[in-house]
């Protein structure tokens, strides 16, 4: 059985019941104070086995008494809860030395786990970084994906474990790259990005290592590569999907053997850089496909993050667009807000482009319309795009489904202007059109997959990889 006494802190009555209840069922003694004096009197005095307390109490924010807490108690696994639920309560609980964070509202089933796996780890102390964070939000969001997001890297911050990002085109990963930078224990070194799609194939092992003078035509004179400017700070490799196998194979000697040499040159340089990798593609799928190595592939994904889309997300908007209104009225340019029925448009929007599309919009808008307020029939006007719901195709009329795809695909152009859509086109389209229709044969066929793979004139075993690639809810359902 359990063992333990749990200190709980936190001024909403009910979360002290619920929590008291749980823990006393799981088998820990537990006491439970609404303020933060009395938790801090208790710690100071040696009482306690670990401690579950809110942020924000009446007489005062935890995280000014956190310190005090590791000072005296170094050893004491404290886990931190809060409704703010941003990333940068995610990263203050972790540099303040907290064993954990979780959102409210949490689940008492991952709680009682977290607390059990506290209580049963060696009794080592958590050092507290510090410097003042501030304010800036260089995530925004409070939705369930990205919570959990925050709390692995804030778990990953000092840390120099070698991170994969994967996300479509404009969910943010240079950000979530940065992120890890500017809040980890390499905060002071370089970051140096550099986006493998965007360099001719012949010129990316220079670009990565250096050349020595005369290495090549046109090598007119020695230059550092992206390895050496990183040196004592992060590297981020972007859309490493695109690199070619020549420099594939050199990464993974440098990842193995933690030095490289020049294009040209033959003396190894030891090098001390964190690596964070990017990708949109399902390098998986590379791999079968011969044009990513394996062994690559498993030393960067050490730790993988997926960010989702903002379709996945959509509750965050609202939230995003406070944010870019506010960054761009810090520009000079003048205060807006949104109406809810431009928002609920907002939500329905499908975001080929992800939150990056969205910040463009909320640029555009503050930048060009006099509004003070956006209201509904110029978001409606602004997305030029149709959305999925408004779509109406007569049965049967091969040619009018034409024309809504035309249209479809000529409003997602329109959206990036005069630049074309960021790679892979084909597949999110594909993607696109094929969860709708499986979803529409299952609902049909009342979730019976048989039918709907004969519906469908497709084999029963692509069907289910379809379900469960495309993530499609099957739901079995009466007539």
């Amino acid at each position: 059985m359990p063992s333990g006494t749990i200190l709980v802190a936190d001024d909403d009555a009910a979360i002290r019941t619920v929590l008291n209840q749980a823990l006393s069922r799981a088998g820990y003694t537990v006491r439970v104070t609404s303020n933060a004096s009395t938790l801090w009197r208790w710690v100071s005095s040696g009482e306690g086995d670990l401690v579950i307390t809110d942020v924000v109490m009446p007489d005062e924010n935890i995280f000014d008494v956190l310190p005090r807490m590791k000072k005296v108690r170094p050893e004491l696994p404290i886990l931190v809860m809060s409704a703010q639920n941003t990333f940068m309560t995610a990263i203050k609980a972790s540099e303040k030395g907290a064993y954990d964070y979780l959102p409210k509202p949490f689940d008492l089933k991952e709680m009682i786990s977290i607390v059990g796996r506290a209580l049963e780890e060696p009794k080592t102390a958590r050092i507290a970084v510090v410097e003042d964070l501030g304010e800036h939000m260089p995530l925004v969001g409070r939705s369930p994906a990205m919570q959990e997001i925050y709390r692995v890297l804030a778990r990953l911050m000092q840390t120099d474990l070698t991170v994969m990002i994967n996300g479509e085109s404009g969910t943010g990963k240079e950000l979530v790259a940065r992120a890890l930078h500017d809040y980890g224990k390499r905060r002071n070194g370089p970051f140096v990005a550099i986006n493998m799609a965007a360099i001719p194939k012949d010129l990316i092992e220079a670009e990565l290592f250096g050349h020595e003078k005369g290495a090549f035509t046109g090598a007119q004179h020695r230059s550092s590569g992206r390895f050496e400017q990183a040196d004592g700070g992060t590297l981020f490799l972007d859309e490493i999907g695109d690199m070619p196998m020549e420099a594939q194979t050199r990464l993974l000697r440098v990842l193995q053997q933690g030095e490289y040499t020049t294009v040209g040159g033959r003396t190894p340089i030891k090098t001390d850089v964190r690596i964070v990798a990017a990708t949109h593609k399902d390098l998986r799928q590379s791999i079968n496909q011969g044009l990513f190595r394996e062994d690559l592939y498993f030393r960067l994904n050490v730790v993988p993050i997926r960010l989702p889309p903002l379709r996945e997300r959509v509750e965050d908007i609202p939230d995003l667009v406070r944010h870019f209104f506010s960054m761009a009225e810090k520009e000079g340019l003048p205060p807006k807000q949104i109406d809810q029925g431009a928002l609920h448009l907002l939500r329905r929007y499908r975001w080929p482009g992800n939150v990056r599309e969205l910040e463009n919009l909320i640029r555009r808008l503050a930048a060009l319309n006099p509004q003070d307020v956006i209201g509904e029939a110029l978001m409606e006007q602004e997305l030029s795009q149709p959305m999925e719901t408004t779509v109406v195709v007569e049965t049967g009329d091969v040619t009018n489904l034409s024309a809504a795809v035309e249209k479809y695909l000529g409003g997602y152009f329109a959206t990036y202007g005069e630049a074309l859509p960021p790679p892979g086109l084909y597949h999110r389209i594909l993607r696109d059109v094929e969860h709708p229709l499986i979803s529409a044969a299952l609902t049909a066929t009342r979730g019976n997959q048989i039918k709907a793979a004969e519906l469908l004139g497709v084999n029963r075993n692509t069907l289910r990889k379809k379900i469960r690639d495309l993530e499609v809810e099957v739901m079995r359902t009466g007539k």
